[in-house]
């Protein structure tokens, strides 16, 4: 039987548990996007708390392409230094780290598939490899690519966003030729020994079957091409609504299975874990292998480890939202 404190190994980084710190905004960043004392903060408490990996906060890697406040970069080689000290500190728990990479616009404005030109394209492709290099160089063990929430990247598979009339628009093949050439660019850059992941939604709230059937085309394509992980989310309408799930929690279950049912690469299921009955219940009758989350240990950093000792024990997180603050991403129960 496969607990949740199971030890295993990706490529060839080695987890201590199956439950995974993940993405979430913190706002914490310096307006030019270097790290500050809170965000190492943040992130040394998470590491101490018992996560068997941390997926840091979306990173901008274009010096005009923040679009949410206190965002962290990586546009630079002069940040690179910040991010060694920062990753040295994460792995210095026993802790491995994982970049998400973030695009969402230029200046400020959120860009939906009809923004870039093809040159646009181009540049934005050859920025992910670019980023996910000096990641690489700062010492985080992989990158993952966020094309989940309505974002950018998740825009370009939705047959209703992404109104294209060239090569990336149309049929699936050509909605998901972005997302593919970004990961082809980082595997190029960074080799086959660092991982790539990915985060994109199993379905979206406007369309079910078109959402789903784009996710399944696009995760078997990466796994074909050699994707390390594929964290399965969905529509930020659905994240907001969890009550028209047919479960209360670990909501996105019955997508990330079907995809981990037909991919050869390990799955992690995000959007409301809670429990961790619940959890190793879908370990043991899946091929889910991964769980991850985020709003409960912005309550309780020390959440696993509270788990470790006492299974039975419940998160404290009551998924109010009111962590989303303009002076930082924070519980505020805490």
């Amino acid at each position: 039987m496969k607990t949740l404190f199971d030890e295993t190994t990706i490529n060839p980084m080695k987890l201590k548990n199956r439950i995974i710190r993940s993405a979430t905004w913190e706002g914490l960043a310096g307006s030019d996007g270097h790290l500050t004392d809170r965000l190492f903060k943040v992130y040394e408490t998470l590491a101490q708390g018992g996560v068997g990996l941390i997926i840091t906060g979306g990173t901008y890697f274009t010096p005009d392409s923040t679009t949410l406040p206190g965002m962290p970069g990586i546009y630079s080689d002069s940040l690179i230094d910040d991010y060694r000290r920062f990753t040295n500190m994460v792995h210095g728990s026993g802790c491995p780290i994982i970049m998400q990479l973030a695009y969402s616009g230029k200046g400020g404005e959120m860009w939906t598939p009809a923004s870039p030109t093809r040159n646009d394209i181009k540049l934005i492709v050859k920025a992910f490899g670019e980023g996910a290099d000096r990641a690489k160089a700062a010492g985080f063990d992989g990158v993952q690519i966020h094309a989940a929430h309505g974002y950018f990247l998740s825009q370009f598979l939705d047959p209703q966003k992404n109104i294209r009339q060239d090569e990336y628009g149309g049929v699936i093949e050509n909605r998901a030729r972005i997302i593919l050439e970004i990961y082809d660019e980082i595997r190029n850059k960074t080799g086959s020994d660092f991982n790539i992941f990915i985060k994109i939604n199993g379905t979206d709230a406007g369309d079910e079957v078109a959402g789903f059937n784009s996710c399944r085309y696009t995760c078997l394509e990466l796994a074909s091409r050699g994707i390390n992980a594929i964290e399965i989310s969905g529509g930020a309408d659905e994240l907001k609504n969890c009550m028209n799930h047919p479960y209360p929690e670990s909501i996105f279950r019955n997508y990330a299975a079907r995809i981990a049912a037909e991919v050869k690469v390990p799955i992690i299921l995000v959007g409301f874990n809670r429990t961790p009955a619940v959890m190793e219940e879908i370990l043991n009758t899946s091929a889910i292998e991964y769980f991850s989350l985020s709003r409960p240990l912005l309550r309780e950093p020390n959440l696993v480890n509270k788990w470790r000792n006492d299974s039975n024990s419940e998160a404290e997180c009551i998924s109010c939202n009111a962590c989303f603050r303009t002076d930082g991403n924070m519980c505020v129960f805490v």
